[in-house]
């Protein structure tokens, strides 16, 4: 990462990160640091945002601010913005990173938890989108990069409201591309596959969990929150300066399975 400071054009940037006091979040945030971007990091946990900062801080000398958020809330996110904007300057790349999970099933599903989770994992997406994008336009520029889930593709049962919030980013970028292009906005998806991050950590300690879905993956691997981090740094970066309105699936080619999960005999 060193040596990309030039080739990524990052160098000196603000970069907005939402959630960035999680496993991916992390990950981007010292990611866009190595590259030379200053960074704002978001999150409704102060101390996980916090934690990630020094992080940053140990691997990088580049302006760092940390702002409680919680982008569900419009008040909330306008307040992050002015701070974002009073500590590093106008917004060149906002990561919408922000999100939850929550075990339930359609049938059960109270209408407070389906609102719940799409306030933060797509509402939220809109709301830090309109207002760091108002920092953008002054000078012509700026990317949107918007953390989905294969999910958002590949219905994922017993998760409430998941994959809908996940479909919903997909098209709600989609709509920005086209919208704030005239603008010389960019905005594109990343949507990982299976990851282990702290969230996720608890599977992968059950026996015999990292095997069956390594197995599922043409790569015979899980992603780790850098996998994801990279491809949100071309993203977000001069390289991809006439890429918008895509999903880009980061998976390991797992959501290109599907006839290889059935058997076939005479050919497996």
């Amino acid at each position: 990462m060193q040596g990309t400071h030039g080739w990524l054009g990052l160098n000196g940037q603000t970069v907005v990160i939402t959630g960035a006091g999680g496993g991916i979040g992390r990950a981007m945030a010292i990611s866009f640091a190595l590259a030379g971007a200053d960074v704002a990091l978001l999150d409704l946990r102060e101390v996980d945002a916090h934690a990630t900062a020094k992080e940053v801080k140990a691997a990088s000398n580049v302006r760092v601010a940390t702002i409680p958020c919680d982008t569900s809330n419009p008040s909330s996110v306008a307040e992050a913005a002015k701070a974002s904007l009073e500590a590093l300057g106008p917004c060149n790349v906002l990561v919408n990173n922000a999100g939850m999970m929550g075990p339930a099933t359609l049938d059960t599903l109270s209408s407070s938890e389906w609102n719940s989770l799409l306030a933060v994992n797509l509402t939220g997406y809109l709301l830090c989108a309109q207002a760091f994008t108002k920092q953008m336009r002054s000078s012509n520029k700026g990317a949107l990069v918007h953390v989905s889930s294969i999910a958002g593709s590949h219905p994922q049962p017993a998760s409430g409201a998941y994959s809908v919030s996940k479909a919903g980013i997909i098209m709600l970028s989609r709509q920005m591309a086209i919208e704030w292009g005239p603008l010389g906005i960019r905005s594109n998806v990343v949507s990982p596959g299976l990851v282990e991050t702290p969230l996720t950590k608890t599977f992968y300690e059950t026996p015999g969990v990292r095997q069956t879905r390594s197995e599922r993956v043409p790569l015979r691997r899980i992603a780790t929150p850098q996998d994801i981090a990279d491809a949100t740094l071309f993203l977000a970066s001069d390289r991809a300066s006439y890429i918008t309105g895509e999903d880009i699936l980061v998976d390991g080619g797992y959501g290109r399975m599907l006839m290889g999960l059935i058997p076939r005999p005479g050919y497996d």
